[in-house]
């Protein structure tokens, strides 16, 4: 085989963990839509007995949500999810495994629709379309171009500077818009934005933590970082899963998954490309390809929180209610 091909079948290589990484994210992708509509139901339960939850739910509204078993069945299915994408991760790169949740939006578009009696119209369903495609090309682009290494101490440094960033700025944007009762779609992307550097954390640690076994438990100074990876992926970590909770309250169960499977892939690939280097050696076609997949994945998930039929009604009713407010 002439050099040139034999590259490129390289370069077309997954690992032979893959085979089992890539059928376990799936599985995780079926229980993040099984719980992601759990849990939506305990929040619509909680929100019909504890008013104000559309601009953030307090203490007490957290509280009652544990005493909701839909609410607590659902943080159990998560639970598992969260626990097969991880093991995913160990198998498979980043890059690969993150864009393949977004086959839960589908189940979870298909599951409410049947549950809620809401037909999804054509518009619903043309986003949800675009979103998948979108993710679809990104992944089947990334799964060829991109490879896993050892993350270095200034790329590690990188990711965290650009957590507590982002961190600062929606913690600021939710307090000034806290009593404004913002567009839903900031909690959606919030969380999914959070979510992706948790995952990226996540993979961090777990091949830290190998490592550290590899070598019969030799642990050094620069363990500090993987300390600090900790703390970090849990502030995201709680802090998204109070955004996730939040956008319950106003958005459909799908809109919320199209966050968790688009938004936070995409957040977590690009900071792979971007900080980690696992795109390196990719071909430019590919860094268009990118891009281009990427904003349409994005769009999708605009456009089906702009039009779809429960959305709409909930933003009727939010509009009248501040109509009445205003008359007195």
């Amino acid at each position: 085989m002439p050099p040139e091909l034999q590259d490129l079948a390289d370069q077309l290589t997954l690992p032979s963990t893959a085979a089992v990484g890539i059928p376990l994210a799936l599985a995780a992708a079926v229980l993040l839509a099984l719980g992601t509509q759990f849990q939506h139901h305990g929040v619509a339960v909680m929100e019909q007995r504890h008013e104000g939850a559309k601009t953030g739910l307090s203490l007490r509204q957290l509280s009652a949500l544990l005493a909701r078993p839909s609410w607590l069945i659902g943080t159990l299915l998560l639970g598992a999810s969260i626990v097969l994408q991880l093991t995913s991760l160990t198998l498979a790169p980043l890059t690969v495994v993150q864009p393949l949740g977004a086959i839960a939006l589908v189940v979870t578009a298909i599951m409410n629709s049947r549950l809620s009696k809401v037909p999804l119209d054509r518009v619903s369903t043309r986003s949800i379309a675009t979103s998948v495609l979108g993710v679809g090309v990104f992944v089947t682009v990334a799964a060829f171009v991109t490879r896993s290494h050892a993350v270095t101490a200034t790329q590690l440094v990188t990711v965290l500077i650009i957590l507590g960033c982002v961190l600062a700025v929606f913690v600021a944007l939710f307090l000034i818009m806290r009593g404004r009762a913002p567009r839903p779609i900031f909690y959606v992307a919030a969380a999914g934005t959070l979510f992706g550097f948790v995952v990226t954390l996540a993979k961090v640690v777990i091949d830290r933590v190998r490592t550290i076994v590899v070598t019969d438990f030799e642990v050094g100074a620069a363990d500090i970082l993987t300390i600090l990876c900790v703390v970090g992926l849990v502030i995201a970590g709680l802090l998204g899963v109070y955004f996730v909770q939040t956008a319950h309250s106003t958005n459909p169960p799908d809109i919320v998954v199209a966050g968790l499977t688009v938004i936070d892939p995409l957040v977590a690939v690009m900071i792979g490309i971007i900080v980690l280097g696992e795109a390196a050696f990719a071909p430019w076609w590919a860094i268009v390809i990118f891009a281009l997949a990427g904003a349409t994945a994005i769009s999708g998930v605009v456009s089906l929180s702009r039009h779809h039929p429960q959305a709409l009604a909930n933003t009727a009713i939010a509009d009248g209610a501040r109509g009445s407010g205003d008359a007195r």
